[in-house]
C-alpha cells in the first residue's frame, strides 16, 4: 500500500497549526527528500514512486503503516524546530518591536533568546520523543536474519535442566 506524501505533507502542516512561514508543498519537498532519514532510523527501503507516493520494494515484507509515518513526521517536527531555532537566534540581534502606543509612550518587545531557548527545547524534547519510539519500533521489529541448527532434538532419556546446561558449558 502506498501513502501519498501530499498527505503527510498536510497531516503536519496542519498539526503545527498551520503555520505562515512554510506550505505544505515545501513540507512534502523536504519529505520527499529526506525518506532515506526514515530508512536510516529504522533500517527499511521505503523509497519515492513515480506517483510521489512513499513505497515499498517488491517482494519487501514491510508496510508503511501509523508507526512509521509518525517516525516520518517527528523527523519533520525536528526540522521545522530547528529551523525556527536558528532564525530565531540570527534575528537575536534585531530589536522586533510588537506594540507600541505613541501617546502613552509604551513599547513591548520580544526577547528572542526566550524564543530561540523555547525552539531549542521544543527540538530537544522530539528528539527525545523520537529515539524512544525509533529504539522500540526496531526491537519489535527485529528478525533474526537465520536460525542455525535444531534446538528440538535432543536425548530422549535425558531431560533438559538449567543446571545441566551451565554444567555442559564448563566442561567444554
Amino acid at each position: 500500500m502506498s501513502i501519498p506524501i501530499s498527505g503527510i505533507a498536510d497531516e503536519i502542516y496542519n498539526e503545527l497549526g498551520s503555520p505562515a512561514d512554510i506550505t505544505t508543498g515545501s513540507v512534502g519537498y523536504w519529505l520527499r527528500s529526506n525518506v532515506g532519514d526514515l530508512n536510516i532510523l529504522i533500517n527499511k527501503k521505503f523509497y519515492i514512486d513515480d506517483f510521489q507516493e512513499v513505497a515499498i520494494p517488491s517482494g519487501s515484507a514491510d508496510s508503511f503503516d501509523t508507526v512509521e509515518k509518525s517516525i516520518f513526521k517527528m523527523l519533520y517536527s525536528i526540522h521545522y524546530y530547528e529551523r525556527l531555532f536558528r532564525n530565531a537566534l540570527g534575528a537575536a540581534s534585531v530589536d522586533g518591536i510588537i506594540e507600541t502606543d505613541e501617546n502613552g509612550f509604551r513599547t513591548k518587545s520580544v526577547n528572542k533568546n526566550e524564543l530561540a531557548k523555547t525552539y531549542a527545547t521544543l527540538r530537544k524534547q522530539i528528539n527525545e520523543e523520537l529515539m524512544v519510539l525509533t529504539k522500540n519500533y526496531n526491537i519489535n521489529e527485529a528478525k533474526p536474519i537465520q536460525v542455525a541448527g535444531d534446538d528440538t532434538i535432543g536425548d530422549p532419556g535425558r531431560s533438559y535442566t538449567y543446571s545441566n546446561y551451565v554444567r555442559n558449558l564448563e566442561n567444554i
